[in-house]
């Protein structure tokens, strides 16, 4: 089965607020093996801003908690015209994951610049000094997961890259038909790696069969499409622009639904031991 990478969409935050004739719907949930986040809850009144970020506004939809998801924060950034920073994590020890969802941006590192427009993708190591800024007249918007790399003596860290979405092909599930692929944005078997940050696609019709039950954990944002997702005994019908956070070990399950490919960016930690303090 071939997807057709043309029809690639990447969904937006809500912005702005609901009308006060709005009605409350309750599909935002927090428990404590998941969290889903629908798309209509990141509105103008729970953005953030960061130091040293200009011309700039965020969505914090995942941060490290105690007990929950413990591994990694996820962003999703809007840098307006002539945004940006020079200085945007003054954290040595952390990696970095950016997608572009809409717009474009100049990226800088090792004294070269590099242009990522809508489907942009780069894997930037820890201690890397770099920035990123926004030259063009429209706002640009783009995830942004950051995780403290575990080191492994003997082991060097991961080089830094730059690709697209459409640049990667999508490996089938075995015995699919392609009915569910993933795009792998670097080896799975190289283990400098110690997260995947990957895109899964689904056609309409496709399912995860069983409960996924694993250590790892995950943020699934919905990039397009429609889906039931079964987390941890709970059905939950979700859209592009939705986000679902989770803990190790929660069961999930899915079913693609609607006429057009439903697919999600997806992190996980991986390749380490687990420690055994807390």
């Amino acid at each position: 089965m071939t997807i057709l990478k043309s029809n690639y969409t990447y969904a937006l935050p809500e912005t702005g607020l609901p009308p006060q004739t709005e009605r409350f719907a309750d599909r935002a949930i927090f428990t404590n093996a998941y969290a889903f986040i629908p798309r209509e809850v990141m509105t103008d009144i729970v953005i953030s801003s960061l130091p040293f970020w200009q011309n700039t506004r965020l969505w914090v939809i995942a941060r490290p908690l105690t007990g929950f998801s413990e591994t990694f924060s996820h962003y999703i950034m809007e840098v307006s015209a002539a945004g940006g920073s020079d200085r945007p994590d003054d954290d040595s020890a952390a990696e970095h994951v950016l997608f572009i969802v809409d717009g474009s941006i100049e990226l800088e590192y090792d004294g070269k610049s590099h242009s990522l427009e809508t489907g942009g993708y780069a894997y930037l190591p820890a201690g890397l000094d770099w920035r990123l800024h926004n030259n063009s007249a429209e706002k640009a918007v783009f995830h942004w997961i950051r995780k403290r790399y575990l080191d492994v003596s003997g082991i060097d860290r991961p080089l830094p890259f730059i690709t697209t979405d459409k640049a990667v092909t999508p490996v089938s599930m075995p015995d699919t038909d392609g009915a569910w692929q993933t795009s792998r944005f670097v080896n799975p078997f190289d283990i400098s790696h110690d997260m995947h940050v990957n895109i899964v696609t689904f056609q309409p019709g496709g399912v995860i069969p069983f409960a996924e039950t694993h250590v790892m954990e995950h943020g699934l944002y919905v990039l397009q499409g429609k889906g039931a997702y079964y987390l941890n005994g709970d059905w939950r019908e979700v859209e592009g622009g939705d986000y679902m956070w989770l803990r190790a070990f929660c069961p999930q399950a899915c079913y693609a639904a609607g006429n057009i490919p439903f697919r999600y960016l997806l992190y996980k930690d991986v390749n380490r031991h687990m420690p055994l303090h807390l």
